[in-house]
């Protein structure tokens, strides 16, 4: 088992709901002080549970960003599947490449506590790897309707450019939020036209 990993992974109800009161316990934490402040012991507190059993299910504070993250991911996914599903054309899949951005930069400006786990996410080598493995999950998703679009087009060329594709919108966002509003719009309009362009000339 990893150890970012949690320890044990809830099967009956109220193990569930352990579960979620520890991670919106934690969401709130890193809120208001940051991931760099997040304590283990003050976590446990905060859920009403003993520090054994927080470390029942999380080793450490990286598997409780991790858990964090893999919540993050799984919406980013679902977001990006449901985005794309609708897609016939190259012009639709512009359109709505171009709206995922969009609503995805919006996330990250209205919700800075994913921000944070994200800062926490780059800054813990144990997790960094988590970024690529999520990059290959959506320029899956990408490049699956990229294949049918363009049946005759080089397969590896096209998984090559998803996952590329969708790596440096990861990185687009985390600079776009790390400056000031203009500019961070800009970069972001930046990188839609950038990418929208190399999509469709496959």
């Amino acid at each position: 088992m990893n150890d970012t990993q949690m320890r044990r992974a809830p099967s009956q109800k109220r193990s569930r709901e352990r579960v979620d009161a520890i991670l919106a316990n934690a969401t709130g934490m890193i809120a208001e002080t940051g991931s760099d402040a997040l304590r283990m012991s003050e976590l446990a507190q905060r859920t009403g549970i003993s520090i054994g059993s927080l470390y029942q299910y999380f080793p450490d504070k990286s598997a409780v960003v991790r858990a964090l993250a893999e919540r993050c991911n799984e919406d980013s996914r679902a977001c990006i599947a449901e985005g794309l599903a609708t897609v016939t054309s190259m012009d639709d899949l512009a359109t709505a490449f171009g709206a995922l951005i969009d609503t995805y930069y919006a996330i990250f400006l209205g919700e800075p506590v994913i921000r944070d786990i994200w800062s926490a996410v780059q800054a813990d080598g144990a997790l960094r790897v988590m970024e690529v493995e999520e990059s290959r999950r959506n320029g899956a998703l990408l490049a699956e309707r990229l294949k049918a679009l363009q049946p005759a087009g080089d397969p590896q060329k096209i998984d090559a450019t998803a996952l590329l594709v969708m790596h440096l919108g990861e990185a687009t966002m985390r600079l776009a939020v790390s400056v000031a509003r203009p500019e961070g719009d800009a970069l972001v309009e930046a990188y839609k036209h950038m990418a929208i362009r190399q999509l469709t000339t496959l």
